[in-house]
């Protein structure tokens, strides 16, 4: 399988290349994952709901073209909030799938009541909204901000050091899982309140559910508890 993935934002090449490591090394076999900068026109960060809109418009255009290219198999933007996914199944010989959609989808489906981690209030409250539109809030215990700056997504060490206080007010709300919420953060054990979850591993599992169904059920479990 052959995924486009597309930028919500717009980022200098050093961090293209960083993102496209992540899902080299993501990406389970028989799934290859290439990565592309949204364009000029869109954002540099998302830390208005005014942003917020005009990334979702950019990365709109970016899905369109490529669901008309026979080279792709499957699209998907490469953003927590699901730009431009739609909320229901669509049409088209190139399916558009939403990574929150599939890893909070999945969560849901196990019975387990989760949160979500983000980096600031703009995105905190786009993935709430995200989360009703896929009929998921019964199964959410909210969302809590960590109040990051841009530069701490590629910042690991500071990302990670930021949870503890954020989980815990989750998994007091009777969250088991937390959703970490920004696809290019890596996420590093820890003993937390809750397990944090990776939903760009546990989407690129779901996605090669269909492409290798014995031990498919194995290699998502592996991912969500990661």
């Amino acid at each position: 399988m052959r995924a486009f993935a597309v930028t919500p934002i717009h980022l200098p090449d050093e961090e293209i290349r960083r993102r496209q490591e992540r899902y080299d090394r993501l990406s389970p076999p028989g799934l290859q994952v290439v990565l592309r900068d949204v364009g000029a026109g869109a954002p540099p960060s998302l830390d208005t709901d005014a942003a917020v809109r005009r990334s979702e418009e950019a990365v709109a255009v970016a899905l369109r073209d490529a669901r008309a290219d026979s080279a792709w198999d499957a699209a998907f933007p490469d953003c927590v909030l699901d730009p431009a996914v739609p909320a229901a199944v669509g049409g088209g010989d190139v399916p558009v799938h939403g990574l929150l959609k599939l890893s909070a989808g999945h969560l849901a489906a196990r019975g387990e009541r989760f949160g979500a981690v983000v980096r600031n209030e703009a995105i905190g409250a786009e993935l709430t909204r995200r989360l009703a539109a896929y009929g998921l809030t019964a199964h959410s215990a909210g969302v809590e901000v960590l109040d990051l700056p841009f530069d701490a997504i590629a910042d690991t060490a500071t990302w990670n050091a930021a949870l503890g206080e954020a989980v815990a007010r989750l998994a007091e709300r009777g969250a088991t899982a937390v959703l970490n919420g920004c696809s290019a953060v890596d996420v590093e054990p820890a003993a937390l309140a809750a397990r944090i979850v990776d939903p760009t591993a546990v989407a690129l599992r779901l996605l090669t559910v269909d492409e290798t169904p014995a031990g498919a059920a194995e290699s998502v479990e592996g991912a969500v508890r990661a």
